[in-house]
């Protein structure tokens, strides 16, 4: 994309004589994120379906469209009248998130009272048209009109919706989602510890000899006999919204894998004592855990896999900041990547 198009607010040139709408970009800190915005014939296709679609559904636009360019996602939003909440928003995945829309549409049938429903979605492109949420659950923390039970009737609505799910672990893999099971832990931690440039030789060489310890985690997380799931992976205050009093959708997919279901705590439970401190983690714990509990199976026992869970989530965590767009240098992916293969064998301050 030519660079006088960032910031623009009135009809542009695409520099092929194509007059298109006025748009405002934002690459946030990254400015050298090469993405399919660039390539003027891939704009031309994603706008044209997204356009296709708003008309579809009775539509027109209202404002200048927003573009908001990470590496790991194309967003644009779409204003469809005067309100705040009257957007709707196109997202493209890179190729290693494709799998995010299909998702999508997937998850609007099964689970449809807990999810964003799409408007459309393109599953073989990786893209998806969405309809604004409603207020985040972030918001609702930081004006204060929320509090840390928020984050506990949210996991436990989210933990209701994974055990709904657990019957769908194969069908989600086939829809591309990553598997991320106790099975697959080991093969991913070599991966990681291997091809990782930013590990120096004796951090490598010390995860090398920790991965017995990650041998026997993955063995007693098995033996809870809870099946895999879907984790969101990235479930922070930003990607839940709260469209009403007790009522949660989840959002944001992209970093999704299959796995025990309770590694979706490690990033709730980190944002949850960044703001308020350790102290209320047992009881989003135990919020979060109320729906796995049946007869015969001791909280105690819970409790257990979810420490042993949220050590093993660094690693979903690692292999997803590697879904990022081809091109796009690899350097703060790497990083990041290497930040949470560490983490595994650090000492927890969560649970």
């Amino acid at each position: 994309m030519r660079d006088d198009l960032d910031d623009a607010d009135d009809r542009g040139d695409d520099g092929d004589g194509t007059r298109t709408a006025a748009v405002v970009v934002d690459r946030g800190s990254h400015p050298g994120a090469v993405t399919p915005w660039e390539d003027a014939s891939w704009r031309a296709a994603a706008l044209g379906w997204a356009e296709r679609e708003l008309a579809r559904h009775g539509l027109r636009e209202r404002g200048p469209r927003e573009v908001r360019i990470r590496p790991w996602s194309v967003l644009v939003r779409f204003r469809v009248g005067t309100g705040e909440r009257d957007a709707v928003w196109f997202k493209a995945n890179p190729p290693g998130s494709a799998f995010e829309a299909a998702l999508g549409g997937a998850l609007a049938d099964w689970v449809p009272e807990h999810v964003v429903i799409p408007l459309a979605v393109d599953a073989r492109r990786g893209w998806s048209l969405l309809p604004d949420g409603g207020p985040l659950l972030r918001q609702a923390l930081d004006t204060g009109a929320a509090g840390p039970g928020a984050w506990e009737e949210a996991l436990g609505q989210y933990a209701a919706m994974q055990r709904v799910l657990t019957p769908y672990a194969e069908r989600l893999t086939a829809l591309g989602v990553p598997g991320a099971g106790h099975a697959d832990l080991p093969s991913l931690f070599d991966t990681l510890v291997e091809d990782n440039p930013r590990l120096g030789p004796d951090t490598r060489r010390a995860l090398r000899e920790g991965r017995p310890r990650l041998a026997d985690w993955c063995a007693e997380l098995a033996a809870t006999g809870i099946p895999d799931s879907l984790d969101h992976s990235d479930l922070h205050e930003a990607q839940l919204f709260a469209p009403a009093p007790g009522r949660y959708t989840f959002f944001d997919w992209g970093d999704a894998a299959v796995a025990h279901p309770f590694t979706s705590l490690l990033v709730p439970a980190r944002a949850a004592r960044q703001r308020y401190g350790p102290e209320v983690l047992p009881r989003l714990r135990d919020a979060y855990l109320d729906p796995w509990t049946a007869p015969g199976t001791p909280l105690r026992d819970l409790r257990r896999a979810a420490t042993l869970a949220i050590r093993l989530a660094t690693l979903s965590r690692a292999v997803s900041w590697q879904r990022l767009f081809p091109g796009t240098p690899r350097d703060e992916g790497d990083e990041a990547s290497a930040h949470w293969v560490g983490e595994l064998f650090a000492e927890s301050t969560l649970l």
